[in-house]
């Protein structure tokens, strides 16, 4: 008992490190390939950069919800090979521990990080989903109180128009303005000056441009001459146009929770075209996180390679298996949400084929003596690798002068 407890302790460190790297990276990864694209939209609508950081932080859940299993499939995998490289797999088989019972820890991991990731999937992310949609909302309809482009002429409302020549802060101090409003009565006032700032005020509806060292010119039907006023400050009201509030969450089936999709995919009120959609979802978040409970076995099987061999092929082929499943998970959720196939056949029949597969591969290295499910794979990748290590060695002799 003491030394299956130091034995599950010293795996839980194997798996954790890559576990943990994994999902650092993954994130990161996803998080800086969508900042571009983030920037590029705030900026081209004139929003304020801050923005950017909100927006990436309501996209954490979605891209933890595809880092942890791959994070768990490369921490189990890594661990047990590890182990076999080393030979420390040997000794524990060699003393009476079966493969049943070193996925004692894996599987403790994958209940943890399949309850996080249901909760994420089915409850954190609909949420966060909902909020990176308004703040679009509010980017495109300006609601965020968007910057004025430098160097344009920027229409605010219907009867005014401004011009800023710089900016600094962040959009805060602005420099060499132009100012330009109208009424409906035919009255005019433009403006110019050095130094201008937005200023809140108690109405939402209204805010302040304070005017720093400018000039004035008021004109109207009733006068001779338009009048002239040179000042050092001057507050001009702006009244914001109205904007339209953003819909109500739940519009789309991505910010729905599971327990809303379940309750509206079996509502007979809901349209049977909207009702495969639901239901495709709700079972798409769900094979997702039961696909979890297969990867310890997958880990294990490709895992340990074949005796005096050191090749990394299971390594390769355990993401390009994960990655595949969750493309026709993908895939399949898309013809079923059509009403075409029935979500239940859609979605669940792949996920049985590929628990096949999964507990043949494990079936064969846990109790086949010498088991290797990837051998034929195995034995062709190293073939392929010394002929191309020959090609390499016959092509730079041949380079050698004689």
């Amino acid at each position: 008992m003491r030394f299956g407890t130091l034995t599950d302790r010293y795996l839980a460190r194997l798996i954790a490190t890559p576990l943990i790297g994994t999902l650092v990276i993954a994130a990161m990864l996803l998080t800086l390939d969508k900042m571009l694209r983030l920037f590029d939209f705030v900026v081209s609508e004139g929003g304020p950069v801050s923005v950017v950081w909100r927006m990436l932080a309501n996209l954490i859940p979605e891209y933890m919800s595809l880092g942890i299993p791959i994070g768990l499939m490369l921490g189990c995998l890594l661990a047990f090979r590890k182990l076999a490289l080393s030979s420390e797999l040997d000794v524990f088989r060699a003393i009476g521990m079966s493969y049943n019972r070193l996925l004692r820890v894996p599987y403790y991991y994958t209940i943890v990080l399949a309850l996080a990731n249901l909760a994420i999937v089915g409850f954190v992310q609909p949420y966060a989903r909902y909020a990176y949609e308004g703040l679009r909302f509010e980017l495109r309809s300006g609601a965020l109180g968007a910057s004025i482009k430098v160097g344009e002429f920027t229409r605010l409302g219907k009867k005014m128009t401004m011009r800023v020549e710089s900016s600094r802060d962040g959009g805060r101090e602005l420099t060499d303005l132009f100012v330009m409003t109208q009424t409906n009565d035919g009255k005019s006032l433009a403006v110019t000056a050095e130094h201008g700032q937005f200023m809140a005020t108690d109405d939402p509806d209204t805010i302040i441009l304070r005017l720093r060292n400018g000039v004035l010119v008021h004109d109207a039907p009733g006068f001779k001459e338009p009048r002239v006023l040179s000042f050092v400050g001057h507050d001009l009201p702006i009244d914001l146009p109205r904007m339209e509030t953003f819909r109500q969450r739940g519009g789309r089936d991505l910010e729905m929770t599971i327990p809303e999709l379940a309750m509206v995919a079996h509502d007979t009120r809901t349209p049977p075209k909207a009702r495969s959609q639901y239901r495709a979802e709700f079972h798409f978040r769900l094979v997702e996180v039961a696909t979890m409970f297969l990867l310890p076995m997958l880990s294990l099987a490709l895992a340990v390679p074949p005796k005096r061999s050191s090749s990394a092929l299971g390594v390769f082929l355990s993401i390009m298996m994960l990655v595949t499943q969750h493309k026709i998970n993908e895939y399949a959720a898309s013809v079923a949400a059509l009403g075409r196939v029935e979500p239940i056949l859609a979605l669940w029949l792949p996920f049985v084929g590929f628990s096949a597969i999964v507990w043949w591969m494990y079936r064969t290295t846990a109790f086949v003596p010498g088991g290797q499910p990837i051998g034929a794979l195995e034995r062709a990748f190293a073939k392929t690798g010394s002929n191309v290590m020959r090609w390499l060695r016959l092509a730079r002799s041949r380079k050698v002068p004689s």
